[in-house]
């Protein structure tokens, strides 16, 4: 059970998810297709991409369970079981988080954990957790918004278009819709987004 939730967690919070995801919900909303690809295809495409960047971390922390031979009994051995789980993961989080994000949170726990007797440091894994999360939704935002110029290039076009025309009462995304779709097919987007979000990921 603890093996299998934290995991879960980690596929959520510890693998690029959370980019991927945010990229893929801006893009479709910059299409203008609100439905299409549904909320689950896109979520389970951002799930199956995270988990084929992340398979080596994965693959390295269940080979650390495997040859383990702890009993799992005490709570120095489940912390010892954490820690050979967590690795990899701490590992790859260290190695693509953004370094400002780590200064912020450790001077931030260490304003809120005064007095506690912790002290926060940028090795912290749960200094390194959520910085991670926020310097991913940070890069979803920046690439969301390098997707998006274009297609609101296009609808101010399309517009501009159809009030020369006199033709106000037609709605611009109607009309901007399938020259959004021809530019994204044109220029093979799905490969170029995918291989750029694949390829944004190092593992030391």
């Amino acid at each position: 059970m603890f093996l299998a939730s934290f995991y879960l967690l980690a596929a959520l919070t510890l693998t690029s998810f959370i980019k991927i995801s945010v990229v893929l919900l801006i893009l479709r909303n910059a299409l203008g297709l609100q439905q299409v690809p549904s909320g689950m295809i896109v979520m389970a495409l951002a799930l199956f991409l995270s988990a084929f960047i992340s398979l080596p971390v994965f693959t390295e922390s269940a080979k650390a369970i495997a040859d383990t031979a702890l009993d799992f009994e005490t709570v120095e051995q489940l912390g010892g079981l954490f820690t050979l789980v967590a690795t990899p993961f701490q590992n790859f989080v260290s190695a693509n988080v953004d370094p400002e994000n780590v200064s912020f949170f450790v001077d931030i726990a260490n304003e809120v954990w005064e007095g506690s007797g912790l002290t926060a440091s940028q090795s912290n894994f749960f200094v390194q957790v959520p910085a991670f999360m926020v310097s991913e939704l940070a890069r979803g935002f920046q690439v969301g918004l390098v997707l998006y110029l274009p297609f609101i290039a296009i609808d101010l076009a399309i517009t501009t278009i159809l009030m020369a025309l006199g033709m106000q009462q037609v709605q611009p995304s109607i009309i901007s819709a399938p020259f959004k779709l021809l530019l994204f097919i044109f220029v093979d987007g799905w490969q170029k987004l995918i291989e750029g979000l694949l390829m944004s990921y190092n593992y030391a």
